[in-house]
C-alpha cells in the first residue's frame, strides 16, 4: 500500500482525509501494526486509483479473497463486451481501429487495421502482437513513420507514464527495449515545435505510394469490475486530412 501511495504521490495525510482515516490508522495499516479490514482495502485502493489487478493482489496480502473476476475475452460471460467491441470495430470502418489489453498486445483489430502490419516481419506478427513494438520496430511501422521522431517521442513518454502509473514490470522493459531501436539516417533528438495550425499531432506514414496522415482517440470501459475488461482499450484511427479520408474510402 505504502509503495502505491508513494506512486501516486500522496502523503499519509491526505490519504487519510480522502479516505476518512487518521493518518494514523494509515502508518499503522503500512507498517504492518495494523491489519485492515476488507472494506478498508477496498476504500484505500478506490483512493488511490489502484488497478483491479493489483487491488484483487492487495485483498490476497491482506489476508482476503479477490473479488474482481479475471475472464479471458472469449469466455461466454463476455458475450456483452465482445459484442460492443465489434460493432466499434465495424462501425468505425473504413478507419482503423484495433483492441489492445494493458501490456499493449492486440486483442482484435478491423479490416482497415491490416494496413499497420504490412511488411512487418514474421516474428512481430507471431501472437500475442504487441502493437506498440510493431509501430516502432524499425522494420515494421517505424520504418514507415514519415514523422518517427516525434511520433516515437510521444509513444515512449505514454509507455513510460502508464509503466509508472500502474507498476508494471512488463510495461517498463517493454519501454526500455523500444528506447532501444536505431533507424539508420534518423536524428532522434528532433523535437516537435507545433505549427501554428497545428491542432493534434498526426501520425504521417508510407502506405504504397502515399503518406496517409492519421490522429488517433482512446476509448475504456466507463465502469469495469472484471479485469480483463478493466485493461481493455479501443484506439481509433482518423483522418487527418481530405487526402488520407479519400484515400480509405
Amino acid at each position: 500500500m505504502r509503495s502505491w501511495r508513494q506512486r501516486r504521490r500522496v502523503s499519509q495525510l491526505d490519504l487519510g482525509i480522502e479516505a476518512e482515516v487518521s493518518a494514523r490508522h494509515i502508518s499503522f495499516l503500512e507498517t504492518g501494526r495494523a491489519r485492515p479490514s476488507r472494506d478498508m482495502v477496498m476504500r484505500l485502493s478506490e483512493e488511490l486509483e489502484i488497478p483491479l489487478r493489483h487491488r484483487n493482489r492487495l485483498l490476497v496480502a491482506a489476508g482476503y479473497a479477490p473479488v474482481f473476476p479475471e475472464r479471458e475475452v472469449r469466455a461466454p460471460e463476455m458475450e456483452v463486451v465482445r459484442q460492443a467491441l465489434d460493432k466499434i470495430l465495424a462501425g468505425h470502418e473504413p478507419y482503423p481501429a484495433l483492441v489492445v489489453d494493458a501490456a499493449w498486445d492486440l486483442v482484435a483489430a478491423n479490416g482497415a487495421a491490416a494496413m499497420f502490419m504490412e511488411g512487418a516481419p514474421a516474428e512481430l506478427l507471431k501472437e500475442p502482437v504487441n502493437v506498440m513494438r510493431l509501430s516502432l520496430h524499425p522494420e515494421a511501422m517505424g520504418g514507415r513513420l514519415v514523422n518517427l521522431p516525434e511520433v516515437r517521442a510521444h509513444l515512449l513518454h505514454r509507455l513510460r507514464r502508464q509503466a509508472e502509473a500502474s507498476g508494471s514490470g512488463r510495461l517498463a522493459e517493454l519501454h526500455d527495449e523500444l528506447a532501444g531501436y536505431t533507424y539508420e539516417g534518423v536524428d532522434l533528438n528532433v523535437a516537435h515545435v507545433p505549427g501554428p495550425a497545428d491542432i493534434l499531432l498526426p501520425l504521417r506514414i508510407r502506405h504504397g505510394d502515399r503518406v496517409l496522415s492519421m490522429f488517433t482517440t482512446i476509448a475504456t470501459f466507463g465502469t469495469p469490475v472484471d479485469v480483463t475488461v478493466s485493461e481493455l482499450a479501443i484506439e481509433t484511427f482518423w483522418p487527418n486530412d481530405e487526402e488520407t479520408a479519400a484515400a480509405f474510402h
